[in-house]
């Protein structure tokens, strides 16, 4: 059923660097088509929260230069990760250089979303390394320090190696983290992931509204046959599970109407053999399984018996109910 190339994981059915491509492309474009953009940063229309930038730590100072980026200049900035930012309500951003003679630039980035939701769903995506204890959720390694707290996703990068610029770095992180007064909820989606004994802590969680990001985090399909979008919000866990890794994704929908057109198309795209049956056996010998509950669609792939997939669906309804959505 899986396969797993570079850091790209892909269903058969069908790295934490951000590459730009066509069909990325081709997204962007529909997505500021139908979305007019903000115009260019002023200095009245940068941060609104101005937030407390450090003019220095530890000999690094900043080099004075505020670069400020909207949704029609972003791609000016990171040319190959834009749609990703824009794709979770993208704002603003502001980005300072600190500069030390014979030592490698820090670079601290701060990036406003629409929610605060939506800058979890960026800190989430390319999420691998150790928490830190930064704002809300944080990772820490290779001299990349990135979390999230309110509506803002803050990355801090030593552009080089060492003890020193790692605590600098850090200590970036901190004063930025606590010049952001705000904090924001996690997606409430994240409730309804069950808790088995016989399943260990997922390794790898993703929180996403389009079929592209979706699709980073595991490859279904080039065509969007969950019916993703703006007014759509889902989360993918993946657990592992001996040489096996079972993905679980929940879908919400504005309408229980649109999780069950979702319901059809997805099963007509990707599992068509099931007929009326709601679980499926693949290539590779594990099972998919898809239910639906009300505004909500369960899928789970991967595992090795059909009874997992079906304990693992009804875990998930549990949950939802219990949460009484």
């Amino acid at each position: 059923m899986l396969e797993e190339t570079g850091g790209e994981e892909k269903g058969t059915r069908t790295g934490r660097s951000l590459r730009f491509t066509p069909i990325l492309f081709f997204f962007y474009f529909i997505f500021n088509l139908l979305a007019p953009p903000l115009g260019f940063c002023t200095k009245e229309d940068k941060m609104a929260d101005h937030l407390a930038w450090p003019s220095g730590i530890g000999g690094w100072t900043w080099d004075k230069e505020d670069k400020a980026f909207n949704r029609e200049t972003l791609f000016n900035h990171i040319d190959g990760a834009a749609e990703v930012y824009l794709a979770y309500n993208f704002q603003q951003a502001s980005v300072h250089r600190y500069v030390r003679t014979g030592q490698p630039d820090i670079v601290a980035e701060v990036y406003k979303m629409g929610s605060s939701e939506d800058a979890f769903g960026v800190f989430s995506l390319e999420r691998q390394d150790p928490e830190v204890g930064i704002g809300q959720g944080s990772e820490f390694g290779g001299s990349l320090l990135r979390f999230w707290k309110g509506r803002y996703f803050v990355s801090v990068l030593g552009e080089g190696e060492g003890k020193e610029i790692e605590a600098t770095v850090l200590s970036f992180g901190r004063r930025l983290a606590a010049s952001i007064k705000e904090t924001g909820q996690p997606p409430r989606m994240l409730r309804y992931l069950p808790e088995l004994p016989s399943l260990p802590s997922y390794d790898k969680l993703c929180f996403l509204h389009s079929h592209v990001l979706l699709n980073r985090c595991f490859f279904l399909s080039h065509d969007n046959i969950l019916k993703l979008g703006s007014d759509v919000q889902a989360v993918l866990a993946r657990y592992p599970q001996g040489s096996n890794k079972i993905r679980l994704l929940i879908v919400g929908y504005p309408s229980e109407a649109r999780a069950r057109s979702a319901l059809a198309s997805f099963k007509s795209a990707y599992m068509p053999e099931s007929g009326q049956n709601s679980s499926v056996r693949t290539e590779d010998n594990t099972w998919t399984k898809i239910e639906h509950y009300r505004k909500v669609i369960i899928i789970v792939f991967g595992t090795t018996f059909q009874s997992d997939a079906e304990h693992l669906v009804q875990s998930t309804v549990a949950k939802i109910k219990e949460d009484g959505s």
